[in-house]
């Protein structure tokens, strides 16, 4: 955790106060049960990846990060967030 707070409500915060294009957020944990998960998309993360993060996972979402255009960074607040059962979620 972090001192008097959570990264939902860092996630929650930058989401609500930063302009597009929004960054990309990445939610690093050591949970992994399905509410985790639920909480992570509904505050706006983009991929939800679980310790230890597999290297071609983190990879992958890093990738995906600078290959995406700026205006999709909307887009990822909307339904097309793709939130699966895998460890790293896309």
């Amino acid at each position: 955790g972090l001192p008097g707070t959570d990264g939902f409500e860092v996630a929650r915060r930058v989401r609500a106060r930063v302009a597009a294009p929004q960054p990309r957020l990445v939610a690093l944990t050591g949970y992994s049960q399905p509410r985790d998960r639920a909480r992570a998309a509904e505050v706006g993360f983009d991929d939800f990846l679980v310790k230890p993060a597999d290297l071609a996972d983190l990879s992958r979402v890093l990738g995906a990060a600078d290959a995406r255009p700026a205006a999709a960074a909307q887009e990822r607040r909307g339904s097309s967030t793709r939130w699966s059962t895998s460890r790293s979620v896309r």
